[in-house]
C-alpha cells in the first residue's frame, strides 16, 4: 500500500476532531446570548463525553466485525447532523443535542478511524499508523478552536460560517473514507469472538497490562485539556479579562500543536519512556494552572495548556502504541475503545465538577482544586509507569 494512503486514512480522524472542539470559542458568545454560566457550560461539554462513551460501547466491537467503513461513513452524516444544529442553535438544548452528536462521531472515529489508518498502513508500519493516527487526533482537535476563533471574529454569522466550513471538511473526509483501501475484516468461526454488540469494550488476555498503563497516563492528560477547552475560554474572558475568540482559539490551537509536536519528538522512545515523560508534563501543567489563575497570567495559562497538551500528545501516543504492538488486527478497534473509554471518563467528570465547584467558591478555588488533584493522578500513573516490570520493559520505539 503507498504510504500516502497512510496519510489519507488519517484525514476523516483530523476533520471530525475538527468538529469535536470547533465550538470551544463560541461558548462565550453563546453564553451571553443564551444567558448560562460555568456549570451548564461544562455540562455542555460533558453532553460530548456521554455520546463518546455510548459510542465506544459500540463502535469498536461494531468496526471489528463489519468493517471499518459501515462505522466510519454513519459517523460522517452524524458530524454534518452536529453541524446544522450548532449553526441554528437558538438555545441550550441545541448545544446539548449537538454535542451529543458530535461525541457519538468523535467516538465511531477514535475506534473505527484509527484502526482504518493501522489496517491501511499492514503490519510492518504499525509504529508509524500509531504516530500518525495520534497526531491526526490532536492536531484536528486544535485546529477546530483556532478556525473557529478566526472566522467568528472576522465574518459575518459567525456560527453559519464556522460549521458550514466544517460541513465541507466533512464531506472530503467521507470522500477518503469511499475511496480508502480497507481489507474486509476477518471472517471467524461461530463461537470465535462471539458476545454482546454493545459492552464495555476491552482488549484481548494478556494485554490488559498495557492497556492500563496507557489508561494511567493518557487519563490525566486528556483530563487537563478538556478542562482547558471547557473553562479555558471562562478563564480568558472573566479571570484574565481577555474576550477575544481569536485569542481562546488560539489557546486550544496551541495546546494541541504542543501535542502533535511532543509526538513527533518522542517517537524513537521506548513506550514506557513516552508515558513517563507524559506523566510528567501533566503534573508540572497543574502547579502552573493553579498558579496562573491565582495570579491572573495569560502567560501562566498558556504555559499550563502546552504542558497539558504535551502530556495528552504523549500519553496518547504510549497508550496507542502499546496497543498496537500487542493486539491483533480483529480486536484493535475495540481496543482502542477501551483506550478512550478509559482516558474520557475522567476526562467528562472532573471538568464539570470543577466547574460546578467554581460556581460555588469561585473560578479560582476550583481550578485549583481541580490541579491538585489531578497533579496528584498524573504522578500516580508515571509511578505505576516507572514500577512496572516484565513484558513492559521491552517496549518498541516508535519510528
Amino acid at each position: 500500500m503507498p504510504t500516502r494512503w497512510i496519510w489519507w486514512a488519517a484525514w476523516p480522524v483530523t476533520a471530525v476532531f475538527v468538529l469535536s472542539n470547533a465550538a470551544t470559542p463560541l461558548y462565550v458568545l453563546w453564553q451571553r446570548e443564551m444567558g448560562f454560566g460555568p456549570g451548564t457550560l461544562t455540562v455542555v461539554f460533558a453532553c460530548y463525553i456521554a455520546g463518546l462513551l455510548g459510542s465506544l460501547l459500540v463502535s469498536g466491537v461494531v468496526s471489528d466485525r463489519l468493517g471499518r467503513k459501515p462505522v466510519l461513513l454513519p459517523a460522517l452524516g452524524l458530524a454534518l447532523v452536529a453541524c446544522l444544529v450548532f449553526a441554528t442553535a437558538g438555545g441550550v438544548s441545541a448545544l446539548i443535542v449537538a454535542r451529543l452528536c458530535t461525541g457519538i462521531a468523535v467516538g465511531a472515529v477514535v475506534s473505527a478511524g484509527m484502526a482504518a489508518v493501522t489496517d491501511v498502513a499492514g503490519p510492518e508500519r504499525r509504529p508509524l499508523a500509531a504516530l500518525l493516527a495520534s497526531c491526526a487526533m490532536v492536531l484536528g482537535a486544535g485546529t477546530g478552536p483556532l478556525l473557529a476563533g478566526v472566522l467568528s471574529e472576522t465574518l459575518p454569522a459567525p456560527t453559519v460560517t464556522v460549521f458550514g466550513v466544517e460541513a465541507v471538511l466533512l464531506v472530503t473526509a467521507a470522500a477518503v473514507v469511499l475511496r480508502m483501501p480497507v481489507p474486509a475484516p476477518v471472517r471467524r468461526s461461530a463461537g470465535a469472538g462471539a458476545g454482546t454488540w454493545m459492552r464495555v469494550p476491552g482488549v484481548p488476555r494478556g494485554a490488559g497490562r498495557q492497556l492500563a498503563l496507557g489508561v494511567a497516563v493518557f487519563a490525566p492528560g486528556i483530563t487537563a485539556t478538556s478542562f482547558v477547552l471547557s473553562l479555558g475560554p471562562s478563564l480568558l474572558s472573566g479571570l484574565l479579562g481577555t474576550s477575544s475568540r481569536i485569542v481562546s482559539g488560539a489557546l486550544a490551537f496551541g495546546m494541541f500543536l504542543c501535542a502533535t509536536g511532543a509526538q513527533f519528538a518522542v517517537r524513537r522512545l521506548r513506550e514506557r519512556v513516552v508515558l513517563v515523560a507524559g506523566a510528567g508534563a501533566t503534573a508540572l501543567g497543574m502547579p502552573a494552572l493553579i498558579a496562573a489563575v491565582h495570579a491572573g497570567s495569560v502567560p501562566g495559562l498558556v504555559a499550563a495548556a502546552l504542558l497539558a497538551g504535551a502530556g495528552q500528545g504523549m500519553g496518547q501516543l504510549g497508550g496507542l502504541s502499546l496497543l498496537n504492538s500487542t493486539v491483533p488486527a480483529h480486536r484493535l478497534a475495540e481496543a482502542n475503545a477501551a483506550l478512550n473509554v478509559g482516558g474520557y471518563l475522567p476526562a467528562a467528570l472532573l471538568p464539570v465538577s470543577a466547574g460546578y465547584l467554581s460556581g460555588v467558591v469561585g473560578l479560582t478555588a476550583g481550578t485549583t482544586a481541580f490541579g491538585t488533584v489531578l497533579a496528584a493522578l498524573a504522578v500516580a500513573g508515571g509511578g505505576l509507569v516507572v514500577l512496572e516490570r516484565g513484558r513492559a520493559a521491552g517496549g518498541t520505539a516508535v519510528p
